[in-house]
């Protein structure tokens, strides 16, 4: 099925699509806003380090807290409370006015995540409510690829308001997109079989989902995916680097220029990754499970070759070829897991499997930071130890299933 015909014919999904396109338009919004907030009113690119940490870690550390309420609750009960505190939140921060009120903005948007830390794992815990099994690889390559659109317009349009308007209007059209996405999904109609699985007055706890993955080691497995692809964090870090140092053309050429190219073709690369994962039909856990390993593996040459790469052109097309993959890993994990985890503990697979992320992107943020700035390691070294990283899932994997394969072949003993 293409994605048009799924937002045709799925009016359910559609609305679920429609508050992941407003609410995510509005988060890049509030991302150059915030930013430019920071910066205007300290001048301490600090400060704005600590909010990309604080856009981060309340994630990881609510995210098992979050997967008990999401699979103890309404999933769609649960997206709307949180678009409506969101829209109240981000829209909060028009009243920091100054340097002393500093303090509000962290607060806000540390609250502000919390609320996602519930509204994502509920969202992605849902979608095979939504969609029959066989359309799943459609819906989720199709979310992909929305987040990546949003990154690409929501940056954007995001810096124009900002600069045309002025801050306070972004923040206003930040929790303006929340409230559009809370009613998209008041209208969304569908049997959360979550519910029917649990006995009246059962006691959903944390320890409940790792029991499960005790139970059913394969799916550690399939939640290292993303946990582990999350290394590439510190690759965004690099590709600024590389943009303000590798790529300049002239010696006192702004960075803009670098950094803007290779963030494009990020999310070009993420486009192409979904359409790829789109173009990869039927819901065969075994054969989606074979492309994994060649996903990281490809992506790891496309970062070689960025780490290797002579001019800025050759470096983008490295950084797409790269993200395509990678935004197939992506997509390989989320389907699969909603192929293999039991509805009852879906919500706090989806929020242990988001906490992992987030820790582990932090802390290669951190470590790449830590590498070039005290260390002195040159980026195209550190650029090249993270794409041989990548081989090592990629070896792991192949490895796995081989074994797998000759299990599954070998006569009874």
């Amino acid at each position: 099925m293409t994605f048009t015909a799924l937002l045709l014919h799925n009016p359910q999904f559609r609305r679920l699509w429609i508050a992941q396109v407003v609410s995510q338009l509005g988060d890049w919004f509030n991302a150059v806003a915030v930013y430019a907030l920071l910066l205007d009113l300290t001048n301490s690119a600090t400060l704005v380090a600590a909010m990309m940490v604080v856009q981060l870690l309340p994630l990881a550390l609510v995210g098992p807290i979050a997967g008990v309420v999401v699979d103890r609750m309404s999933r769609r009960t649960l997206m709307i409370g949180a678009d409506l505190a969101r829209a109240v939140l981000f829209t909060g921060l028009i009243f920091v006015r100054s340097a002393d009120q500093i303090w509000l903005a962290f607060v806000l948007v540390s609250l502000g995540v919390v609320a996602t830390a519930f509204f994502e794992p509920a969202r992605t815990a849902m979608l095979p409510d939504v969609v029959p099994r066989e359309h799943l690889i459609t819906a989720n390559a199709l979310s992909a690829a929305t987040w990546a659109v949003m990154l690409a317009i929501g940056a954007s349009v995001g810096g124009a308001i900002t600069v045309l308007v002025g801050r306070d209007a972004a923040f206003v059209c930040n929790g303006l997109s929340f409230l559009a996405s809370a009613l998209a999904l008041r209208g969304l109609h569908v049997h959360e079989s979550h519910h029917t699985l649990h006995a009246p007055g059962a006691d959903v706890r944390v320890r409940d989902g790792l029991h499960y993955l005790r139970a059913h080691p394969a799916t550690i497995a399939l939640l290292s995916i993303k946990g582990v692809w999350a290394v590439a964090g510190g690759m965004m870090l690099l590709l600024t680097v590389f943009g303000q140092r590798v790529f300049v053309a002239a010696p006192g050429e702004t960075a803009a220029r670098g950094i803007g190219v290779l963030f494009a073709a990020r999310g070009v690369g993420a486009i192409g990754g979904a359409l790829l994962a789109r173009a990869v039909q039927g819901v065969d856990a075994a054969r989606l499970r074979s492309l994994v390993p060649w996903a990281y593996g490809l992506a790891a040459v496309g970062y070689i070759a960025l780490a290797n790469a002579p001019t800025l052109l050759v470096g983008a097309l490295a950084v797409v070829w790269a993200h395509v993959f990678g935004t197939l890993l992506w997509v390989l994990s989320t389907v699969l897991l909603q192929l293999a985890v039991d509805a009852r503990v879906r919500g706090r697979i989806f929020a242990l499997e988001l906490a992992l992320h987030t820790l582990v992107s932090a802390t290669a943020i951190l470590l790449t930071g830590i590498g070039l700035d005290r260390l002195h390691i040159p980026p195209r070294t550190l650029a090249t130890t993270l794409a041989v990283f990548f081989l090592v899932p990629a070896v792991a994997w192949a490895v796995a299933l081989m074994a797998e394969r000759r299990g599954a072949i070998s006569p009874p003993t």
